[in-house]
């Protein structure tokens, strides 16, 4: 869209008590942001610029001086980006045992396992829970395809419910964190299993003691690309 020209007075001015004898600050940019469209309005020598831009635009320049850096990654990052609670780094686990506690009962002792899991993704931002997804491999690009994460406490688009669980501010602490947590089995938790598709109990009881998941058990949730959006 061309920009429109229109003849009005820079009437947009804040200023702070006079005997601060700071002169008024006069407005240069107004930013509106509509529905489906971002308005921009520059002031300047009696003229009011209107423009159309777009939010990535917008973005770009309030970071223009903000350097974005990673810093350095954890051992199995997979990738690091701007989530919606800020840093969001994806960690790969690979194929291991590990030590669980699933509280069945309230105020009773948590039924103690030890579960083989595949290769597990976790997309984790400081202090927050993981969402976690499983892979038969390491993944390599977008296309690879990806699974849901047989595990208590998992919802079905991957994130987690932290109850009271406190999470870390160093993501890669947050994996291990999380297996410390206690699970419950009140969430929803069907079709984890193609062997179990109603009872994500059965199988942690049938996988307990076991050294290697069947990979063949797992279910589709879909691509890499589709959780790196």
């Amino acid at each position: 869209m061309s920009a429109m020209l229109t003849k009005e007075p820079r009437a947009y001015q804040w200023q702070l008590p006079e005997s601060l004898e700071i002169p008024p600050d006069e407005l240069e940019a107004r930013l509106d942001f509509y529905h489906n469209s971002v308005m921009l309005y520059l002031m300047g020598d009696g003229l009011i610029t209107t423009k159309m831009v777009s939010a990535r635009e917008v973005a770009l320049a309030f970071l223009r001086n903000t350097p974005l850096r990673s810093g350095i990654l954890p051992n199995g990052a997979l990738w690091w980006g701007q989530g919606r609670y800020g840093m969001e780094i994806a960690l790969w686990q690979p194929p291991k045992v590990w030590p669980v506690a699933l509280q069945i009962k309230a105020f009773e002792p948590p039924r103690r396992f030890k579960l083989p899991m595949p290769g597990l993704i976790f997309v984790c931002s400081p202090g927050r829970p993981p969402s976690v997804y499983a892979s038969k491999r390491r993944p390599a690009g977008p296309d690879t395809v990806i699974y849901h994460a047989p595990l208590f406490n998992v919802y079905q688009d991957g994130s987690t419910c932290p109850g009271t669980h406190k999470y870390p501010d160093k993501v890669e602490e947050i994996p291990g964190s999380f297996f410390i947590s206690f699970f419950t089995i009140e969430a929803s938790f069907q079709k984890r299993s193609k062997k179990h598709p109603d009872s994500l109990f059965r199988l942690w009881e049938e996988l307990d003691g076991m050294k290697k998941y069947p990979l063949t058990d797992l279910e589709a949730f879909g691509k890499l690309e589709d959780i790196m959006k």
